[in-house]
């Protein structure tokens, strides 16, 4: 018999002691229904060739796996960059909302919501819901609906209702919260598109299965350019963890590959302006599932900051937590500061302009020292064109 991968969730949706569906009497029949039909119809034969012509010919997948030739010279290490930046919508969001909306429509919901935080998940459920002719209604912290102006442009140019959430921080967690409470209210016609590896399962491992197409893809192209399915590394940025969760996919129980998890340090861990879960949480509940997430010792949730939309959130997803735990991944914690100087480093050096959230896994290199003759995949998770003003006024360009 085939042993089961210790690093995937079990049939309770737990990876280790982190997971689980903590959720109100009231989401029950909505959870249960997704939990009871989700794996048999997205194996279908059907499902997965629609899905399969829609990555191809709609994304554009396969993304290119991208020799850094410059990057890889100045570090002394071979580095890839795997270009989900150039998925359609710009970035890896997309994989998700696609592969969710399908399954809505095969459960017969007519409604769908979202919530978000640097608006890419948002831009991808809306993008997804104009093509399927779906109504779409978007939660977006009040703060992050000012910095991510554009992304919220594009969100309404696509059709969808982007609605503020203006209690807490009016960030991420926030809009999250407004989601589950719209879910509550209208359980029969709608689907709640999670855009993370979080929340009550099978969220998590929902969306970890639509972002394996990410290391799939690797494994396939890295044997190509280097005689090997197994880099050294394998590098994401972490705030819920849904890139990082498709880069680790098909590598979490391959022994040799080393995974590296890179959260925002924000200010720094010590100033109160942070968010990175492993160096400051402890375990709890959030958002219907059990993880590690910042918290007070009463156990009131405390407020995330990073410069990056994307990765101001209180948690991490549970596959991460237990990564963490486990000793499986290594994290690590970068500061905004040294986060917008590698997002400046890669636009100069390879004329690609990262995601802020993506520039965090590319500050590894200040942490880190790595082999000449090591193999490093990262994931290039998003495009930096909706974060362009904060790096103007970071740089004062």
């Amino acid at each position: 018999m085939k042993r089961k991968n210790p690093y995937l969730a079990d049939e309770a949706g737990f990876y280790g002691k982190f997971g689980g569906a903590f959720i109100p009497e009231m989401l029950y029949p909505n959870i249960e229904n997704l939990k009871q039909h989700y794996i048999k119809i997205i194996e279908e034969d059907s499902f997965q060739k629609e899905l399969n012509n829609l990555l191809k010919d709609y994304v554009g997948r396969p993304t290119p796996l991208y020799f850094a030739e410059r990057m890889s010279e100045k570090y002394a290490a071979k580095i890839y960059l795997k270009r989900e930046d150039l998925c359609h919508t710009g970035a890896h969001k997309i994989n998700n909302t696609i592969g969710q909306i399908l399954l809505a429509k095969r459960l017969g919901k007519k409604r769908i919501i979202a919530e978000t935080g640097a608006g890419q998940h948002g831009v991808a459920t809306a993008t997804a819901c104009a093509l399927m002719g779906m109504e779409c209604i978007i939660y977006m912290g009040a703060v992050d609906i000012k910095r991510q102006a554009p992304n919220v442009s594009r969100m309404k140019m696509l059709g969808a209702k982007v609605i503020p959430a203006n209690s807490g921080s009016k960030t991420l967690k926030d809009a999250t919260n407004e989601a589950i409470r719209d879910w509550i209210s209208n359980p029969e016609n709608t689907h709640y598109i999670i855009g993370s590896v979080v929340g009550p399962h099978p969220y998590p491992d929902l969306v970890a299965r639509f972002q394996a197409i990410i290391s799939k893809e690797t494994k396939a192209q890295l044997l190509e350019k280097e005689g090997r399915e197994n880099p050294d590394y394998v590098i994401a940025c972490v705030g819920g963890g849904s890139n990082a969760a498709g880069l680790y996919y098909h590598y979490l129980d391959q022994k040799d590959v080393q995974i590296i998890a890179v959260e925002a340090a924000g200010k720094g861990i010590l100033t109160n302006k942070s968010a990175a879960t492993t160096a400051l949480g402890k375990e709890g509940i959030i958002h219907g599932s059990k993880t590690l997430l910042m918290q007070n010792p009463d156990g009131q949730i405390t407020e995330p900051y990073s410069i990056s939309a994307g990765l101001d959130y209180p948690g991490i997803g549970p596959m991460h937590a237990h990564l963490f735990e486990s000793g499986r991944a290594k994290f690590v914690s970068i500061t905004d500061e040294n986060a917008m100087l590698a997002g400046l480093e890669l636009s100069k050096t390879e004329g690609i302009i990262p995601a802020i959230e993506t520039a965090h896994a590319f500050a590894i290199f200040k942490e880190m020292k790595f082999k000449k003759d090591d193999v490093l995949v990262f994931n290039l998770s998003g495009r930096g064109d909706k974060d362009l003003q904060t790096y103007i006024d970071y740089f004062e360009f």
